[in-house]
């Protein structure tokens, strides 16, 4: 170990011997900052020393971890329970390298019962608020979750609007409620009770009571029965036999009839990918499965593995049963924090236990089986598309004659309306992949009016500038990499895993990254979304910077689908089941949307600032700090006047003021 690095070594095991011994959270960072790893621990100083010992007693996993500490703050908690709760915000918040994570966990949705207003929804959201809603999920088979909210919504026709509505509305009814799919509250066609009683079959429904929900339906037969109102009968029939049809698929897998949850997971033979399989058991019936893959799950134990996962699930998670069963068991450190915490989130006692025989031990290798399918049918398909992607790049640099594989591909498009809030996009595709970090949004700045050409030539030119311009500041004296595209550049992160290359010292990791992105200034395919004339207006404006000849640059027009290049007079039309057309409009379609996503949004920004400047005593501050706040004036108008009083600047009397008027808005 070099001179430096054992002193930094030693300076760290020096302050270990400050920590304290109580309970908390530790933060391990590189050498540039950034945050490496987030760990708890019942003793600080105990946890913490651990990392310090002799690298014999340590897995290969941690001694790569240690290897790229440089520094360390930690912070106490009154218990091992908050130090778990303080953990899980961390790693959310840095998704540190070395942390067992939830791959793209942020992104999963809810079903979201609005039970706070007095006719509730039932929606689709990505965002879990404390406004007095029950939500369920997180789905990550986002499909299969829209499949159970169109069945729900077949059954139990409530709103889909966004109305505010009280038990005094008297409006004209839509066209939903005309063609039976809304009950009509907003026309007082239903009270609020009645609506209450469908609220909370539907809740029953998503908790997986599916045997209670139909013994309460049937109840209420008999009751409209006995009343000789046969049509509300009729209706309630019709909802029970689509719910026995429902249950008869559910299959009965614990004599006991229990609610569990079950928990099981497959990794491939180098540990580097994990499935993790849930089993909803409820009454006995499994009433559904969830599919999870985990990131940086490579050398870490099963027992991390599984409180890792435990920890980040529940977190979001919309029931938690009495008992969790995993295939294995927690540390020792861990469990009985993960326990406590489950049961506060419960409310009462919550056991994770792991079968060593009967019913629950068949259940455990059945959802391992599961987990293990699952990996093996996720390799199958990435193989797949690989192999699909690196055809559809071959195949392009063949037609359109590439000089080289066209690996990074740079989309343009623009979006305006008569010229108003004119903006330009640019995606990017690197092996046939979205890279969505390295996606550009543009303002027009020099045209006036509806010119496309001329956005299309600022654009690119300014996209071209910047290129030239972070080149020659971060590109390192070189010479160009095969193919004249750009420069030899160390490996990034990403590059490192795919190699399988030994981990490089963070400053030549941000080296690497740096020289990509300069890199990325010169792509091998320029696509510009339009015809001819777009694609003219694009090459003036690399013939401007100079990057005419390096850059080779295709139009591809919509309706007829054909490509366009310079020094061909006529278009190529690709075979309608080309790989590389396929490509092409994947990418064009992208930035498309990219492109009219962000004109709608300054549409919307713009029409939001006129709507709050017409309030009195709402000025500029204000309208800053409530657009920061709640984003859209939908948004504004559904939160409460306490909840626009709480934003930076706001008083009581001027959210009272925005309330009024954004509630009689249409």
């Amino acid at each position: 170990m070099p001179a430096a690095a054992e002193g930094a070594r030693e300076s760290l095991q020096e302050r270990v011997k400050d920590l304290p011994d109580r309970p908390g959270v530790y933060i391990m960072k590189d050498a540039s900052g950034r945050v490496i790893y987030v760990g708890k621990a019942s003793s600080l100083r105990n946890r913490v020393r651990s990392y310090f010992q002799s690298p014999e007693g340590l897995s290969g996993r941690t001694r790569a971890l240690v290897g790229h500490i440089a520094d360390f703050e930690y912070v106490v908690t009154d218990s091992e329970v908050e130090a778990l709760i303080l953990e899980n915000t961390l790693i959310k918040r840095h998704r540190p390298r070395y942390n067992v994570r939830l791959r793209d966990d942020k992104t999963y949705p809810f079903i979201k019962v609005t039970l706070a207003e007095p006719f509730p929804r039932v929606i689709v959201t990505r965002r879990v608020d404390r406004d007095g809603s029950r939500y369920f999920g997180p789905y990550p088979n986002v499909s299969g979750m829209r499949d159970t909210l169109a069945f729900l919504k077949r059954l139990f026709p409530v709103r889909g609007c966004s109305k505010k509505i009280t038990e005094e509305s008297r409006e004209r009814p839509c066209l939903n409620y005309h063609i039976g799919k809304c009950l009509g509250p907003c026309a007082g066609a239903i009270t609020r009770e009645a609506y209450a009683e469908i609220v909370k079959q539907i809740v029953l429904f998503l908790e997986g009571r599916q045997d209670r929900l139909v013994r309460e339906m049937k109840r209420s037969m008999q009751a409209a029965s006995d009343l000789l109102d046969f049509e509300a009968a009729a209706a309630l029939r019709d909802r029970i036999r689509a719910m026995e049809r429902v249950m008869e698929r559910q299959k009965m897998v614990l004599e006991s009839r229990q609610d569990i949850d079950v928990i099981g997971f497959a990794r491939d033979e180098d540990g580097a990918e994990a499935c993790v399989q849930v089993f909803f058991v409820r009454g006995g019936k499994l009433v559904g499965r969830e599919r999870f893959f985990m990131a940086n799950s490579d050398g870490t134990p099963d027992a991390e593995m599984a409180a890792a996962f435990i920890k980040q699930y529940y977190a979001a998670a919309s029931f938690v049963p009495r008992e969790i069963v995993v295939q294995a068991g927690l540390a020792a450190d861990d469990a009985e924090s993960v326990a406590s915490w489950l049961s506060a989130l419960r409310g009462s006692k919550v056991r994770i236990t792991v079968p060593q025989r009967g019913e629950k031990k068949r259940l455990v290798d059945m959802v391992r089986d599961n987990a293990r399918l699952g990996l093996e049918e996720a390799r199958a398909r990435a193989m797949r598309a690989a192999e699909m992607e690196e055809g559809a790049l071959a195949e392009l640099q063949e037609t359109l004659e590439l000089p080289r594989l066209p690996r990074r591909i740079e989309a343009f498009d623009i979006s305006t309306i008569q010229g108003t809030d004119a903006v330009g996009s640019m995606v990017v595709f690197e092996g046939g992949r979205p890279l969505k970090s390295a996606y550009k949004r543009f303002k027009i700045k020099t045209v006036e009016g509806q010119d496309d050409f001329a956005m299309m030539r600022e654009v690119v030119g300014r996209r071209c500038r910047r290129a030239l311009h972070e080149g020659q500041r971060q590109r390192p004296a070189t010479t160009a990499a095969p193919g004249g595209a750009g420069v030899a550049c160390p490996p990034t992160e990403s590059e490192e895993r795919e190699a399988g290359a030994p981990d490089l010292p963070d400053g030549q990791r941000a080296e690497g990254a740096k020289c990509a992105q300069a890199q990325g200034a010169l792509p091998d395919l320029i696509l510009i979304d339009g015809g001819k004339g777009q694609l003219n207006a694009a090459l003036e404006a690399l013939r401007e910077c100079g990057l005419a000849e390096k850059v080779p640059a295709a139009g591809l027009a919509k309706e007829q689908e054909l490509v366009f290049l310079e020094n061909r007079p006529d278009p190529i039309a690709l075979p309608r089941d080309s790989k590389a057309l396929f490509l092409l409009q994947r990418v064009r379609d992208e930035a498309h949307r990219f492109a009219v996503s962000y004109h709608r949004q300054l549409r919307t920004k713009r029409a939001t600032l006129s709507m709050l400047e017409e309030i009195p005593g709402i000025g500029e501050k204000r309208i800053k700090a409530l657009i920061t706040a709640f984003r859209s004036v939908r948004a504004m108008r559904e939160a409460s006047v306490e909840d626009l009083a709480k934003v930076p600047g706001m008083t009581r009397s001027a959210a009272a003021r925005v309330k009024e008027a954004l509630g009689s808005s249409p």
